[in-house]
């Protein structure tokens, strides 16, 4: 994203407010098109500006990706840690994390597609970006760790992080590639929350 000289606090506030409408038009134009389908002259039209205004916020298609990357993260990581916290048994908190996996999927097609897919042809998400999702992730083996410790299980922390998310990915992936529609808890693939997560409590228990 381009920076310049120093602003007034009243013009900050503007750049700020252009930025968040043009970053809530791409997603829009995402959800309707497809993620892939974004350009800088769709989304000018869209926003009825000259496609070279867009340019003063962001420096191309992939900036404001970038900019979109970050923000699913953010928004991700934040559902997650609001949904677990209540959480009092390693069951129930596996439970919520694969809801709120499904939930944010669902509440965020776009944001989802773009964070843990790869639409984009030729997108690379910047260093920045990366800390972004690599603090997420170092997170998940932190609490795949407290996990590992009182289950019963051959897999080492890392594996067992890795197999969550695999899993709550492909329910996930597969319920919003067939019935998109419907809410979590129903549908082929989400209604499954609740079996996958009695198979892995009856394999992980221990006596």
């Amino acid at each position: 994203m381009k920076t310049g000289k120093p602003i007034s606090l009243r013009r900050q506030r503007n750049r700020d407010l252009t930025i968040k409408t043009i970053l809530e038009t791409a997603r829009a134009i995402m959800r309707e098109e497809g993620v892939a389908a974004l350009s800088m002259q769709g989304l000018a039209r869209r926003l009825d500006l000259r496609a070279p205004s867009l340019y003063h916020y962001f420096s191309g298609k992939m900036d404001i990706y970038d900019a979109l990357f970050r923000l699913g993260f953010t928004l991700y990581a934040e559902q997650m840690q609001k949904t677990i916290q209540g959480a009092s048994t390693w069951q129930e908190d596996l439970y919520l994390t694969f809801e709120s996996y499904m939930t944010f999927a669902l509440q965020n097609p776009e944001l989802y597609q773009l964070c843990f897919e790869r639409p984009v042809p030729g997108f690379v998400p910047s260093a920045a970006s990366l800390q972004v999702s690599a603090k997420l992730r170092d997170e998940s083996y932190v609490r795949a760790a407290r996990l590992h410790q009182v289950i019963r299980t051959d897999l080492t922390p890392h594996q067992l992080a890795d197999f969550l998310i695999a899993m709550m990915h492909g329910l996930t992936a597969l319920h919003l590639a067939n019935e998109p529609h419907l809410p979590l808890g129903q549908g082929r693939f989400g209604v499954l929350i609740p079996a996958a997560l009695a198979v892995l409590n009856q394999a992980w228990s221990k006596p």
